[in-house]
């Protein structure tokens, strides 16, 4: 079936009209449904801050009378059972599944996952451990008062309503929200092709940045950030993310910060303390801490091996040397508090809380994403200020709206009220012509002047009322109307004065709702923890196979480490145990990989050792090829068998996930040449230490030269300064000018000497040392062709002689 298969719509095929490609049809039905997901589920909307689901399960219980009446909205309604509400949210406006429902009621009671919750809910709603609702049969809910902000003003002609799913009632398509909820609570959606993460902030400090923008339209981003610092959590906790990274994710409305529990130490009797957590970061439980724990503590054997990982037996012993014991003391009074006892009084707290902030969800990153649906109806990614300039524009909307309406209003009211003052003087006859005439409607306008509307009001009014008219009270009533006209037409006719109202109406609501922030930003420096190593001389000693082990001290005679069977030496490496070893991968399309194992990691020398694969992940396809062992300062020599080098630190190469680092690049079927040394530190002359044997010593030299062989058999010198050093790895620039057939051997940086080995006749392993005065006949500058050397074999690599 290809893409312009063809469908028949209508079951006919009755003309070329009806018929659709398939391609065609299944593009705009994909779409169709990615758009509904999108703008009928899964993001909220930019004016009230809702979901779709959310938005009917408000206006639902408004409309079921659950909200908070009375004088100045402080009597609450009596709650009805959630199950009443669900089944009035699925009849009226949301067929789907009742599940659905009910978890986003649920989620609107939570303090823990709302800043400000949208429903005050009675029973049991779970709890952050992740504990599920009870029934709906057996929970109650009504509207939190809090939520007047979202639907006090939906009858004054604010918003649109639309058909519901079945056309049968009306549902409307905005609440009309008088803050930006959307911020105050936050949202988090997963639809087709996109997402949100919109985190929750402080009232009183949206409110202030809602107010300098509806004065100044133009406010700097450093004042608008002044205002609005960052997100405020429900459960509190720290950001410890710089200024700057909270900014940038304003700015661009993408971006992840660091957050971190809080604590305080509780001292004990007899100097003994405990450190007690009572704010977690968003999305973190207590039982999720404890799982951590106890996994870390308790580790089990991975699928595939058959005992625990050096790196799960280390990091079980780094917790255990700090960390006794843990228990969970959260109740009613406390929601969180989470109890961590030191190993002895005599731990560092400092130490205690690091580790556990390094190596469970105490510290973890809280991810920021600002996409909603716009006024334009439109899902895309906004900005702070974009989102608040947004609301801004749908609030000055809802004033208008409500203005209108209520001037409209205001003068039906006038007009009735001019019409009874007409015939206020005249009642005697008014309430003739209504006993005797036939058409008292047709003699009242007639007589008086009036018009429909008014005559239709007279003759509505009873006579005993009629009777009643009171001047008085039409004229007051009168003077106050004609007071509100003003007002509302100043209004409606001065964006100014609509300004002036906005802001007063936004200070006042602040100043009803508003609370202390929760969320403490102060910026800290991620949680790392160290693992203390003895720093020690060592010999990293690596066989052809990719075995290897470390053999402390310095000094050992080469010819003296035994192999397996078909195994030999390929070098060793005196440094130290606060080193790095660096295994060069054979390079996968192009690029290859430089991974990296700390020496103090590597096994003891007892044995063969243990395999360098186990130690890292390798690139599907690729295998160790080449080694180095040395301090982070070292600089190398790297090459490919192109003919293109550079040099670099060992420390740009250095990378803490297993999968390594990608460097190295070469050309198709390329490989890595032997990496060589061409200072033992950074700045090529760092002094060894006294137990150093004389070959570290050696190293402590920075290399002056470079010295290339082709597999043709031709060598090139040059200084090494004209190399670069590239932090970032690449490519390099060209070594030696090789023919089309040539290879580079390999390139070694050197002082006197370098040795080069190869294949001779019968495929016998031969060697060649070139001492200082050899070298130099092959001197010329970085890129020649080099000489000719008669070294009767074929060179295949080449190494610095210390």
């Amino acid at each position: 079936m290809n893409d312009q298969t063809v469908l028949d719509l209508t079951g006919a095929n009755d003309g070329p009209g009806d018929d659709l490609a398939l391609a065609t049809y299944a593009q705009r039905a994909y779409l169709e449904y990615a758009l509904s997901v999108v703008k009928g589920r899964a993001l909220p909307d930019v004016a009230d801050g809702q979901k779709p689901v959310q938005r009917r399960i408000l206006y639902v219980m408004d409309q079921m009378g659950l909200g908070y009446g009375g004088a100045g909205g402080n009597t609450a309604a009596s709650p009805v059972k959630s199950a009443r509400v669900v089944g009035d949210v699925l009849g009226k406006f949301h067929p789907h599944g009742d599940t659905a429902a009910y978890d986003a009621l649920v989620r609107m009671a939570q303090d823990f996952s709302l800043r400000y919750p949208l429903v005050d809910g009675q029973g049991n709603f779970g709890s952050r451990d992740g504990d599920g609702a009870a029934a709906m049969r057996y929970t109650e809910v009504r509207l939190a008062k809090i939520t007047r902000l979202l639907l006090e003003e939906i009858e004054q002609g604010t918003v649109d309503f639309v058909p519901n799913y079945d056309g049968r009632q009306e549902e409307p398509r905005q609440l009309p929200a008088r803050l930006p909820f959307v911020l105050l609570n936050g949202a988090s959606g997963i639809a087709v092709g996109m997402a949100c993460e919109i985190p929750s902030h402080n009232l009183r400090e949206i409110a202030d940045a809602c107010v300098a923008l509806v004065k100044n339209a133009n406010l700097g981003d450093d004042e608008l950030f002044g205002l609005l610092p960052g997100p405020d959590y429900p459960g509190g906790g720290q950001i410890i993310s710089p200024a700057t990274d909270i900014h940038d994710a304003y700015r661009t409305g993408r971006g992840s910060l660091k957050v971190r529990a809080r604590w305080k130490i509780e001292d004990l009797a007899r100097g003994q303390w405990q450190l007690v957590v009572t704010e977690l970061p968003p999305g973190v439980s207590t039982q999720r801490v404890l799982e951590e724990i106890e996994e870390i503590t308790n580790p089990k054997v991975k699928n595939g091996k058959k005992a625990l990982t050096q790196d799960q037996n280390q990091l079980k012993a780094t917790v255990l040397a700090v960390l006794d014991e843990v228990r969970d003391e959260s109740s009613k009074d406390a929601a969180v508090r989470i109890v961590f006892e030191p190993k002895s009084r005599t731990v560092s707290q400092d130490d205690l809380a690091r580790t556990l902030l390094a190596h469970t969800s105490l510290e973890t990153s809280a991810s920021i994403n600002l996409t909603c649906v716009g006024l334009d109806g439109r899902p895309t990614q906004k900005s702070l200020r974009d989102l608040l300039t947004e609301w801004i524009a749908f609030r000055q909307t809802t004033i208008t709206r409500r203005s209108q309406h209520r001037l409209q209003k205001v003068l039906d009211r006038i007009h009735i009220l001019e019409g009874r003052q007409l015939v206020l003087l005249n009642i005697d006859e008014v309430i003739a012509i209504i006993r005797e005439s036939d058409e008292p409607k047709a003699a009242l306008i007639a007589r008086f002047k009036l018009t429909d509307r008014q005559a239709d009001d007279i003759l509505d009014i009873r006579l005993r009322q009629l009777a009643r008219l009171e001047a008085i009270k039409i004229e007051q009533e009168l003077a106050e109307l004609r007071k509100e006209q003003g007002s509302l037409e100043d209004i409606l006719n001065s964006p100014a004065s609509l300004r002036r109202l906005m802001v007063k109406e936004i200070e006042g609501d602040a100043k009803q709702f508003a609370d202390e922030r929760r969320t403490l930003i102060q910026a800290e420096k991620k949680a790392v923890v160290e693992v203390k190593v003895v720093d020690e001389p060592v010999t990293v000693v690596i066989s052809e196979k990719g075995w290897v082990r470390a053999r402390q001290g310095h000094g050992h005679d080469a010819a003296a480490f035994a192999f397996k069977a078909g195994d030999g030496l390929y070098g060793t490496f005196e440094c130290r145990t606060v080193d790095n070893l660096l295994v060069f991968g054979t390079a996968q399309n192009g690029v290859g990989r430089v991974y990296t194992v700390p020496v103090a990691n590597l096994p003891g020398a007892r044995g063969d050792g243990q395999p360098v694969t186990t130690l890292i992940e390798l690139e599907a396809g690729s295998h160790p090829q080449h080694y180095f062992a040395g301090p982070e300062g070292a600089t190398l020599l790297l090459s490919g068998s192109g003919g293109y080098g550079f040099l670099a630190r060992v420390e740009h190469m250095l990378s803490r996930q297993r999968g390594g680092k990608a460097f190295i690049t070469v050309g198709e079927g390329e490989q890595i040449c032997r990496p060589s040394l061409a200072a033992w530190d950074s700045k090529g002359n760092n002094p060894p230490a006294p137990e150093q044997s004389a070959q570290a010593a050696m190293q402590s030299v920075a290399a002056t030269h470079v010295a290339c062989a082709s597999t043709g058999g031709r060598i090139l010198t040059f200084e090494i300064g004209e190399l670069k050093l590239m932090e970032k790895g690449g490519r390099g620039l060209t070594l030696i000018d090789l023919d089309d057939k040539d290879r580079l051997a390999g390139a070694a940086a050197y002082t006197r000497s370098v040795r080069i080995s190869g294949i001779g006749r019968g495929g016998k392993a031969r060697d060649e040392t070139l001492e200082i005065h050899s070298l130099n006949n092959a001197r010329s500058t970085r890129g020649r062709k080099g000489k000719a050397a008669d070294l009767g074999f074929k060179p295949n690599d080449v190494q610095r002689v210390l």
